[in-house]
């Protein structure tokens, strides 16, 4: 019973097939290959985008925190949630590559920031002149930290809050396809038609061995992103085999159907713990993400039996009451089977 993180599944077959393909032979390094042109083509037909800059790294740190790094200044602020994970999970990699700029932190329920919410911070941000920090860019996780997904109204509203200041909008998905599957609209109306000027687009979570795409909306920026990822060591000599992922990854529909299946998990997992005396959810299930809160009686039973899963958002102490309620976070990716997910909820009843 694999609950920890989407991060901890293999690779799905076709990915792996993709990427034996592009084994083949010698071809152009640094991204002139055709492999690498294919999966550009790709993703600008699925977001409607035939102008765009896509570019290819291995983490979504990377993705980020250079994607911070062209939106932004040393001198100005990344407006984003609490528990956005460029703010959490980062280690300081957004600052450190724009060379120091600030994460000014925004309220939000659930892990999503509101417009209003936005509104306020940025309207109180940067006015005192040259002792203050300045604004700079927005940027927002969908899915959420939390689990739960911005619609494309509430992208638009939390851009259009963005551009009245003339801000622009970053978007971290590394679980965009988990939203997709979810929300049922195109990749375009969840991006660039809500007002997102560049994309972290996530594979890694989804079945992918370790690729992320920035998908650039506006290709004046793609330069210095370019010179970025360069000097920041990103940059792969034989990116063929990070294209050849989201290659395979974008075809025939299988990232949104690996995503459906571990959001179709996860709304099944927390159905079942809803389905327990005194059980709780932590925030509302929307994608692949469960935040649950058990007796300790309960987490023990499961950690006897295997399961792996974290607690949330910190361990709690080794002894306690057995109907202590302690919260966990349980993630279930495209691999999780039904039978896992019974398994695990045979023993908690």
């Amino acid at each position: 019973m694999h609950f920890a993180s989407d991060n901890t599944s293999g690779v799905a077959p076709q990915i792996m097939a993709a990427l034996n393909a592009a084994n083949a032979g010698h071809v152009p390094s640094y991204g002139a290959d055709a492999v690498s042109e294919a999966a550009v083509a790709r993703i600008r037909t699925l977001f409607e985008a035939p102008e765009a800059a896509v570019y290819f790294v291995a983490t979504g740190t990377a993705a980020n925190a250079l994607s911070c790094a062209i939106l932004t200044r040393p001198w100005q602020a990344v407006f984003c949630h609490r528990e956005a994970h460029i703010e959490v999970d980062e280690c300081g990699a957004p600052e450190f590559f724009t060379d120091g700029a600030k994460l000014v932190l925004v309220e939000g329920e659930h892990g999503r920031m509101s417009a209003g919410a936005l509104m306020q911070t940025i309207a109180t941000t940067g006015p005192g002149g040259v002792h203050h920090i300045q604004r700079g860019m927005v940027s927002l996780t969908n899915a959420t930290e939390a689990g739960t997904l911005y619609a494309p109204d509430s992208v638009g509203e939390i851009a259009a809050v963005a551009q009245a200041y003339g801000l622009p909008v970053h978007m971290d998905g590394s679980r965009f396809a988990n939203a997709l599957a979810a929300l049922g609209c195109t990749p375009a109306e969840l991006s660039w038609k809500a007002g997102v000027d560049v994309l972290s687009l996530g594979g890694t979570k989804n079945g992918c061995m370790g690729v992320e795409a920035v998908v650039i909306f506006d290709p004046e920026r793609a330069w210095e992103f370019e010179l970025r990822r360069k000097r920041a060591g990103h940059l792969f000599s034989k990116s063929r085999f990070l294209a050849a992922q989201m290659l395979g990854y974008l075809g025939g529909g299988l990232w949104l159907e690996m995503a459906g299946h571990a959001n179709a998990m996860a709304a099944r997992l927390s159905e079942g713990i809803l389905g327990v005396p005194g059980a709780s959810l932590l925030h509302p299930t929307e994608a692949n993400e469960v935040f649950a809160v058990l007796p300790r009686l309960v987490h023990a039973r499961l950690r006897k039996a295997g399961a792996e899963y974290y607690f949330w958002p910190d361990d709690p102490a080794p002894e306690g009451p057995a109907d202590e309620m302690i919260a966990a976070r349980f993630v279930c990716s495209w691999a999780t089977t039904g039978a896992e997910v019974d398994t695990f909820l045979s023993l908690i009843r």
